[in-house]
């Protein structure tokens, strides 16, 4: 049943016959990368919020949330692997129902909302963090069409405005044979020229403002502020700001004075075109991906 808010925004994804918007996020499938679960908390806690923005982007997306892909490494205490010692990052191919349970139910899901014609899925983004490279970075496929690698650089280009932390020079598309049964290089196979897959990786330490050669250290508050400009960037992302905006809570400041803001490079060719046009199928070449990633 169709619903609204004082201001009459009206819930399209109740609406009978509406096509539904999905977004699928994903994290800790590696138990010893904490913080990407509070960057998962940040997005959670503002879609839920009575924040503006989070109530338009309800009304125009669905977010899928599958918090914790790896519970029982996480309760043992693993840093990587399961409790049958897989890494489940490894096995998104033919996930079995018994040995990666968690994952086999997922992608279950992820097929199911796929082949249905009344959805839309549209971005799949699994959250870890990184015990090398500084700042939130994204990693994601290669395409070899210009447009369509211009195109997927589009949303870590937005997030890279909205959040401080985020490092678009860090961010790379890639195709390494190591990686081939992740979640992003194997559901970018899988899925259609509409959907975008990416893997975002945070700092386990601290990021580095542009313009400065200092380190931030990362608090949990910094995470999550993250997960609120990731949730938040999907509103320039499908151009639905057209309500008034109020900032989103800062990151503690933990040096005295204030740095530059840090800018990011102006993308070039047509890959500027609206998000919403639909491209032919995908292939992908053969680039490097840095070491030590999820």
């Amino acid at each position: 049943m169709p619903c609204s808010d004082a201001r009459g925004w009206y819930n399209v994804n109740l609406r009978t016959g509406a096509e539904q918007k999905v977004v699928f996020i994903t994290a800790r499938v590696h138990p010893g990368e904490t913080p990407s679960s509070f960057v998962c908390q940040g997005i959670i806690d503002f879609l839920v919020s009575q924040h503006p923005i989070a109530k338009v982007l309800r009304d125009h997306l669905v977010f899928k949330i599958a918090p914790m892909l790896n519970p029982d490494g996480v309760y043992l205490g693993n840093y990587r692997c399961s409790l049958m010692g897989f890494d489940l990052n490894r096995h998104w191919v033919d996930p079995s129902p018994w040995a990666h349970p968690t994952l086999h139910g997922v992608k279950q899901l992820i097929v199911q909302m796929y082949n249905n014609p009344k959805i839309s899925l549209e971005f799949y983004i699994d959250i870890h963090a990184h015990s090398t490279m500084m700042n939130g970075f994204m990693y994601g496929n290669i395409f070899e069409e210009e447009e369509r690698f211009q195109r997927q650089a589009i949303f870590p280009k937005l997030l890279c405005q909205n959040a401080e932390d985020f490092s678009f020079t860090s961010t790379s598309f890639n195709r390494d044979a190591v990686k081939a049964g992740t979640g992003r290089r194997f559901l970018g196979g899988l899925l259609d020229h509409t959907s975008y897959c990416y893997t975002l990786e945070v700092s386990f330490y601290s990021y580095i403002l542009g313009g400065t050669t200092s380190t931030v250290p990362y608090t949990e508050e910094a995470y999550m502020k993250l997960g609120r400009n990731v949730a938040r960037t999907f509103l320039d992302y499908y151009r639905l700001n057209t309500i008034s905006e109020r900032p989103l809570a800062p990151i503690p400041n933990t040096r005295k004075e204030k740095m530059p803001p840090f800018k990011c490079a102006t993308l070039r060719g047509p890959g500027n075109s609206h998000p919403g046009r639909k491209l032919e199928k995908r292939s992908q070449t053969n680039p490097t991906e840095h070491s030590h990633s999820s």
